[in-house]
């Protein structure tokens, strides 16, 4: 709409102008996207934020596993935050000589020579938040670099299943200590399957007493086919500072309504503690367990994670019980497991999984 003085203030009024500029400007405010920190490009994946409250916020997200199928959860999660909620989302994988994604690289327990390659990890230092889904991967030390960096900046960190024991060659220290990742970052490293590998599933019974607690804000039924890790010795418990959210119950098949395994004791599948690096710098971290690519196919464990998206960027009083956690684009995530040629695992370009 175009004002034409005086003859638009005649009409309009002084109040009445006031009303408009008010709306006017509020409209203007509303629409306007900051633009992605990082340029498009043919080795990672960009994803704009839309309007939202996580307008302004980067997300980097990190597909770095050989088992779970993170580089077809990632994309979906990254696509749904930014078009839902406003974040800026990049996707980094872990690619091949030839620079394709590839899932059936191995690891350095299987060849000594193997050295991984994530395209754009510098980017790391871009990010408000990190999301990483890796496993076992073995990073040169310009690439282990930004991790270290990150780890000292007091941003905060979102770690996915296998993330825990996530590395080989992890090399950081603190006062001539050296750092687990899993279990002085997350909080726990895997330590054994707690029941039957690729047979048992998971039911998440949230923890009462923390009920209240932001990231289970509207969270409910949470079920995956992936089975419950261990990630204390029997008889432990979650380190001292870690706050449970969910417990994993495995059950007797992989069937959303199959009953519990009586045999099995529910573990922690979902919790939050406080990072603090080498700079003395604090950092939010939430580590679910949970994770794999079928996994995310339950709207509430999509909507534990988005709302642990908000908790670590402090925006926890953004957080709404009805948010949108719908899958944006067709979604068929492949089954876990190393049989790659029987599941159809094959390397493809990052534009793949766009």
């Amino acid at each position: 709409m175009k004002l034409h003085a005086p003859s638009a203030l005649v009409t309009l009024g002084v109040v009445g102008l006031a009303a408009f500029l008010s709306t006017w400007i509020t409209s203007c405010n509303a629409t306007v996207v900051s633009p992605h920190p990082l340029p498009p490009d043919s080795r990672w994946l960009t994803y704009p934020g839309a309007e939202g409250p996580g307008a302004g916020k980067h997300i980097v997200l990190i597909a770095a596993d050989q088992e779970y199928r993170s580089e077809q959860s990632l994309p979906m999660l990254a696509r749904t935050l930014s078009e839902h909620h406003g974040f800026h989302c990049t996707v980094l994988f872990s690619v091949n000589a030839d620079g394709l994604v590839d899932p059936t690289k191995k690891i350095r327990w299987e060849d000594k020579e193997i050295i991984h390659d994530i395209p754009g990890i510098e980017h790391l230092r871009e990010a408000d938040l990190l999301i990483l889904f890796s496993r076992l991967i073995t990073l040169p030390d310009e690439q282990l670099a930004p991790i270290h960096d990150y780890l000292d900046s007091g941003k905060p960190i979102i770690a996915l299943r296998t993330a825990n024991h996530g590395f080989i060659d992890f090399r950081y220290e603190i006062d001539g200590h050296n750092v687990s990742f899993g279990d002085d970052v997350l909080g726990g490293s895997f330590r054994g399957h707690h029941g039957r590998w690729h047979q048992d599933s998971t039911r998440g019974i949230i923890v009462e007493e923390n009920r209240g607690h932001p990231i289970l804000t509207g969270v409910s039924d949470i079920w995956g086919p992936s089975d419950v890790y261990r990630t204390y010795e029997e008889g432990g418990s979650l380190p001292p500072g870690c706050v449970p959210l969910v417990m994993g119950q495995p059950l007797m098949s992989r069937n959303h309504d199959d009953p519990p395994n009586e045999d099995l004791i529910a573990l922690p599948v979902a919790w939050t503690k406080t990072w603090i690096g080498k700079a003395g710098k604090s950092a939010r971290v939430f580590h679910s367990t949970m994770g794999s690519a079928k996994d995310f196919e339950s709207a509430g464990l999509r909507r534990l994670l988005f709302n642990a998206c908000y908790w670590c960027l402090e925006m926890e009083t953004q957080l709404r019980e009805n948010s949108s956690v719908e899958i944006l684009g067709n979604y068929y995530p492949l089954a876990s497991g190393f049989n790659y040629a029987e599941l159809g695992v094959v390397p493809h370009k990052p534009a793949y999984y766009r």
